[in-house]
């Protein structure tokens, strides 16, 4: 071989050295990328799981604070009703009618 081929040579086996060597590092970066595309979707469906959860927990949550809330109101109601019934006694009795 002259020398011109063995330098063109010698040239073609560096770059195909460098290039196998880019190739490997872009392979470990593609298994990369595709274990964080799973780990995301992993997260992305434990955040809808909790999503639901916590939609579920806000509604126990309000009827839980509503509950005394109701209880409170019907007993003032009744209060209201006792106080009306016995002004309507009164003036009932007042007035001679019973």
């Amino acid at each position: 071989m002259d020398l011109e081929h063995e330098k063109r040579l010698a040239d073609v086996e560096g770059r195909s050295k460098s290039n196998s060597r880019r190739i490997d590092e872009l392979e470990r970066r593609a298994d990369d990328t595709e274990k964080l595309v799973t780990s995301v979707a992993v997260i992305a469906e434990k955040q809808n799981t909790m999503d639901g959860d916590i939609k579920e927990m806000k509604s126990d949550v309000k009827k839980l604070v509503e509950k005394p809330g109701k209880r409170w109101d019907g007993a003032v109601d009744r209060f209201i009703y006792a106080i009306l019934a016995g002004i309507a006694a009164y003036l009932l009795a007042k007035g001679g009618i019973v």
